[in-house]
C-alpha cells in the first residue's frame, strides 16, 4: 500500500514537471513572439494621422492640447500687461495728460495687433533667414505655405511637432502680444510733450518693422543664433564642409542667448525710447537754471496698480516663452521671476532710501520691473539664488540709472529708458554670468539690437519732426494734451 502510494506520488510529481515545462515553453515562446512583433513595430513608422479629427483621436493629442492651452493663457497674461502698462504711465505723468496716455495705450494694442498680423509676423519669423532685413507678406499666406489647412504646427505623419506643439494662431497671438510692447515701452518715456500724430506714426514702423527686424535676428534663425565655430553634441568643433554637407550643429560657440527678450524686446523699446527723448527734448519747466524741477505724477495708487499688473502679466511674458506646458520648466521659470522681482524692489528701496534720504515708492515700483526686466534673458538658465542675485543689482542699477539721465537732462517721465534699456542690458550679461551663456556673444547681440533701436528710432524721429513735427506747442502742453489732443478731461473736477 505505501509503495502504491509512493508510485502515485512520483508520477503526480513527473506529471507536475511536465506540465511545468510545457509552461515554461509556451510562455517563452509567447514572450519572443511577443518581442519579435513590437521590435518589428517600432520599426515601422506609425500610420499617418491624416487629419485633424484623426489626430484629436491619437495618443499625441492630450500634450498637444494641454501646451497649445498654456501659450493662450500666457498670451492673456501678456494683454493684461498692457492694462498695467496704461496705468503705470498715467499714474506717473500729471493728470491733465491721462486721456492721451489712455489713448496711445489702446492705439499700441490695437495697431499692434493688425500690423503683425499683415507683416509683422512673417518678418519676425522668416524661415530660411536670408539676410538683415526681410518683409513678410500676409500672415494668411504664411498658413497656406506652412501649415496645413487646420493651421496647426504639428506633424501629423509621425506625432512630433515641426517646432512646438501648438496652433499657428497660438503662436501669432502670443508673439502679437509681444511686440506691442516695444511701442508701449516709448509711450511712457517720451508723454506729456508728444504730438499725438507723431507718436501714432513712430509706434506703427517701430513695432511693424524696427522691432521685428531686431527681433528675426534672434529669434527668427538669424546671424545672432549661429554666431561663432558650430558645435556638436561634445562640444567638438564641426568643420565648415561638413555643414556644407548637411552636418546639423547642436550649438554655436558665441551663440546669443535671450530667453523672453530683455534686450531683443526691452533693451530694444529702451533704446528707441531714449533716441525719441534726445530728439523730442524734456518737458517745459523740468530743467531750470536753478536745477532740476521735479513733475510729480497724478495718482501714485494707479502707478502701483500698474506695475502689480506687469507684475502678473509677467508670468505669461516669461513662463510662456518656454513655448510647452512643461511642468518643471514653467514652475522654475515662474519662481526666478518672482524672486528677481521682489529683491529688485527691496533693493531699490534701501538704495533710494540712502541716496535720496527718503523711501521713494516711485523707485520701489521701477525696482519690481527693474527685476522683472533683469531675469527675462536667463529666467530658464539662472538659478534661484542666482536671480535673486540678478534681481537686486537691477533693482539698485535702476535708481542710479534715473538719476543719471536726470542730470544728463534726459526727461523720462516713468523711467522706462532705465528700467528697459539699462537693466535690459544687464539682465542679458546676466545669463553669461550666472546661466552659462557665452559672454561674447551676449555683447554682439546687446550691441547690434540695441544701436539698430536707436538709430532706427533717431533716424524716423528727425523724419517725423522735419515733416508733421513731433512737439506740441508750449501753450498746448501747458494746458494739457488731454483738453489740446483730445478735447477731454480724464477727471470732471
Amino acid at each position: 500500500m505505501k509503495l502504491h502510494i509512493r508510485k502515485s506520488l512520483s508520477n503526480r510529481h513527473s506529471l507536475w514537471k511536465l506540465l511545468l515545462l510545457a509552461s515554461s515553453l509556451f510562455i517563452f515562446s509567447s514572450a519572443s513572439l511577443w518581442s519579435q512583433d513590437n521590435a518589428s513595430a517600432a520599426s515601422e513608422p506609425s500610420a499617418p494621422v491624416e487629419t485633424y479629427g484623426s489626430f484629436k483621436e491619437s495618443e499625441g493629442y492630450a500634450t498637444f492640447a494641454t501646451d497649445n492651452l498654456w501659450i493662450l493663457l500666457a498670451a492673456f497674461l501678456v494683454f493684461i500687461m498692457h492694462l498695467g502698462f496704461a496705468t503705470l504711465e498715467s499714474g506717473l505723468c500729471q493728470k491733465k495728460n491721462t486721456v492721451n496716455i489712455l489713448f496711445k495705450n489702446c492705439f499700441i494694442i490695437s495697431m499692434g495687433v493688425i500690423s503683425y498680423y499683415a507683416i509683422g509676423f512673417n518678418t519676425h519669423y522668416p524661415g530660411d533667414f536670408n539676410g538683415f532685413f526681410k518683409l513678410g507678406g500676409p500672415l494668411t499666406d504664411a498658413f497656406t505655405d506652412s501649415v496645413n489647412d487646420d493651421g496647426l504646427t504639428h506633424s501629423f505623419a509621425n506625432l512630433t511637432s515641426e517646432y512646438a506643439d501648438y496652433t499657428y494662431w497660438s503662436d501669432f497671438l502670443f508673439q502679437a502680444m509681444f511686440a506691442a510692447t516695444a511701442a508701449t515701452i516709448v509711450s511712457g518715456a517720451v508723454a506729456e510733450r508728444v504730438k499725438l500724430s507723431a507718436f501714432l506714426v513712430h509706434a506703427t514702423a517701430l513695432v511693424a518693422i524696427g522691432y521685428t527686424v531686431a527681433g528675426s535676428w534672434h529669434w527668427g534663425g538669424g546671424f545672432l543664433t549661429t554666431l561663432g565655430d558650430a558645435l556638436d553634441a561634445d562640444g567638438n568643433v564641426i568643420a565648415a564642409a561638413a555643414l556644407e554637407a548637411g552636418a546639423e550643429a547642436d550649438s554655436y560657440s558665441n551663440a546669443f542667448y535671450d530667453f523672453a527678450g530683455s534686450t531683443v524686446v526691452h533693451a530694444f523699446g529702451g533704446f528707441a525710447a531714449l533716441a525719441f527723448v534726445m530728439v523730442l527734448g524734456p518737458r517745459k519747466g523740468k530743467y531750470t537754471e536753478s536745477g532740476i524741477k521735479p513733475i510729480v505724477g497724478h495718482s501714485m495708487p494707479l502707478a502701483a496698480i500698474g506695475v502689480f499688473l506687469l507684475f502678473l502679466g509677467w508670468f505669461g511674458f516669461n513662463g510662456g516663452s518656454v513655448l510647452s506646458a512643461d511642468s518643471e520648466l514653467i514652475s522654475r521659470v515662474c519662481v526666478t521671476t518672482a524672486l528677481a522681482a521682489c529683491a529688485g524692489a527691496l533693493a531699490s528701496m534701501l538704495v533710494s532710501t540712502l541716496v535720496i534720504k527718503k523711501p521713494d515708492l516711485s523707485m520701489a515700483l521701477n525696482g519690481f520691473l527693474a527685476g522683472l526686466v533683469g531675469i527675462t534673458a536667463g529666467a530658464d538658465a539662472i538659478s534661484p539664488a542666482m536671480s535673486i542675485v540678478t534681481g537686486a543689482i537691477s533693482g539698485a542699477i535702476v535708481v542710479f540709472s534715473i538719476i543719471a539721465f536726470d542730470k544728463a537732462k534726459i526727461d523720462d517721465p516713468v523711467g522706462a529708458i532705465s528700467v528697459h534699456g539699462i537693466c535690459g542690458i544687464w539682465g542679458t550679461l546676466a545669463v553669461a554670468f550666472f546661466g552659462g551663456a557665452s559672454l561674447t556673444g551676449q555683447i554682439i547681440g546687446i550691441v547690434c539690437v540695441s544701436l539698430f533701436a536707436f538709430v532706427f528710432s533717431y533716424a524716423l524721429a528727425l523724419i517725423l519732426k522735419s515733416t508733421i513735427g513731433v512737439r506740441v506747442s508750449e501753450d498746448e502742453e501747458e494746458r494739457g494734451l488731454d483738453i489740446s489732443e483730445h478735447g477731454q478731461e480724464a477727471y470732471s473736477s
